[in-house]
């Protein structure tokens, strides 16, 4: 705990840190009325031509299509929000107009990625995000626990891009093409096992950059960053494997590794939320969150559920950047506290049960997910989990009165459903000239299996019962640690 305190009171030193002269008006403080400028161009496109998206195509080099459309909203809105709060957060810091120009290089590099048909554009757009979202989460170059962390994250990413483009390269040399549409269209005609392999190494490098375990250090060792790039990173920079598995969801259907996904994805949201529970530090709980987060997504696109995948980064994206954002008031006020006694009365748990499931049948009938045997089931499994655990925290919360525990659940139950369902259907919209973005898998033994381990270790959880189990609270808070030389190894001049 005193180690964190101490984190946090060098952070708050290193971005309060003035220059010695003032900043006029420069070219980086318009950066973020350019940004907003940018999201509300692509807003209006979405508005203008929704639901029938037009498709652009130049050459062999780039593609622009309504996913496309999608993304360059959702990124440039998060841009945009999150340099605006920065222009006065990051006052007198002597690197803001270096953090101003990383955040829009950083947007130019999805939206590249986005649009890109030559798996070179992808590959260097992809590099280009590694590398500066690493430059931002060191952009103050005196502090060397942030170089720490700069060099260490950046090490990640450079294994990643190498993983992508040995998964490219290997598609393009089998089917004598360098565009993903022509290396899509001979997916077929190419070897199996060459499929397979080039699969894997697509996966691997989507798992590094979503910091999905084994690969989930980097995420935790990056708290050196200012907030606003935490936000970025969390809002936008993790999510760009949901982006790389969704144009590549062909591949994944082909090569057969979508029970791959399935697995490491579930059982990474699983261990992320029991390791949330260990955190006393703000941003290493948000951390731990986004893991688990990262890990719903990386399942659903296990499912054979890419547009739903979409969703959850867009909704993750709104959630994270505010939750980042508004951090430091919940650090100015939060103590060490014992965890609480969970005890749910029957009562309670009857109404958390009923309502979980009424959102499960409420998400089928609007969707039309989870009406026949397949993987949609897993779907509409996770909403009433969600819906569920909702209604948990209201029933639990002591400063409710009985009124707002009645009147509560079903207000947020059906909003929160409605809305859910309603961007979902709209993204489906968007994304439908791309092919297999939704096709639901049949049920196998692998997901039913999977699927009880991961209800038993939900319910282990919310339960507390690791508390009891002293090698597996140990286990899980070791796992949970940042690289050592990211926090305080070093002198502080202070």
């Amino acid at each position: 705990m005193i180690l964190d305190q101490n984190v946090q009171e060098n952070s708050r030193h290193h971005l309060n840190k003035k220059s010695n002269t003032t900043h006029p008006i420069s070219i980086s403080n318009l950066l973020p009325s350019l940004l907003w400028l940018l999201f509300i161009g692509n807003l209006v496109n979405i508005l203008y031509f929704f639901p029938d998206m037009p498709q652009w195509t130049d050459g062999n080099l780039i593609q622009v299509n309504g996913f496309t459309f999608l993304i360059w909203t959702t990124v440039s809105f998060f841009s945009a929000i999150v340099s605006s709060y920065a222009k006065n957060y990051l006052k007198g810091f002597t690197y803001r107009a270096k953090f101003m120009w990383l955040c829009l290089g950083f947007t130019l590099s999805v939206m590249t990625l986005v649009m890109a048909n030559h798996i070179l554009l992808i590959l260097a757009s992809w590099l280009l995000m590694g590398g500066v979202m690493s430059l931002l989460i060191g952009v103050d170059t005196e502090w060397k626990e942030a170089q720490e962390a700069f060099k260490f994250t950046l090490r990640y990413f450079l294994a990643g891009s190498l993983c992508l483009a040995a998964g490219l390269l290997l598609l393009a040399f089998q089917s004598n093409t360098f565009t993903i549409s022509g290396i899509l269209s001979e997916l077929e005609n190419l070897p199996e096992s060459m499929v397979f392999i080039a699969a894997l190494f697509i996966i691997v490098a989507a798992l590094i950059q979503s910091a999905i375990y084994p690969f989930h250090r980097w995420l935790l060792s990056a708290m050196t960053s200012p907030t606003p790039a935490s936000a970025l990173m969390h809002a936008g920079f993790v999510n760009g494997s949901g982006i790389l598995l969704a144009l590549f969801s062909t591949l994944l259907f082909t090569s057969n590794t979508l029970d791959i996904l399935l697995i490491i994805g579930g059982l990474t949201a699983i261990i992320a939320q029991f390791t949330k529970l260990l955190q006393v530090n703000v941003k290493q709980k948000l951390a731990c969150s986004t893991i688990a987060q990262m890990g719903f997504m990386i399942m659903q696109c296990g499912l054979g559920f890419f547009n739903a995948a979409v969703v959850h980064l867009i909704l993750h994206g709104f959630y994270k950047a505010y939750l980042f954002l508004s951090s430091g008031e919940e650090i100015a006020a939060t103590k060490p506290q014992n965890p609480p006694e969970i005890k749910i009365k029957p009562l309670q748990a009857v109404v958390v049960l009923l309502f979980g499931f009424l959102g499960a049948v409420l998400f089928t009938v609007l969707t039309g997910k989870g009406a026949e045997l397949d993987s949609g089931i897993f779907l509409t499994l996770i909403v009433a989990i969600t819906v569920g655990q909702v209604t948990y925290n209201i029933v639990k919360e002591k400063s409710l009165s009985l009124t707002q525990k009645i009147i509560l659940p079903p207000v947020l139950f059906f909003a929160g459903i409605g809305l859910y369902a309603l961007l979902y259907n709209g993204v489906t919209l968007m994304m439908s000239d791309m092919p297999m973005i939704a096709v639901a898998l049949p049920l196998s033994m692998v997901q039913i299996i999977f699927g009880i381990i991961f209800l038993i270790g939900f319910f282990i959880m919310k339960l507390g019962v690791y508390q009891k189990i002293p090698w597996l609270y140990v286990k899980l808070l070791n796992l949970s640690q940042p690289n050592k030389k990211s926090i305080l190894l070093f002198k502080s001049n202070s």
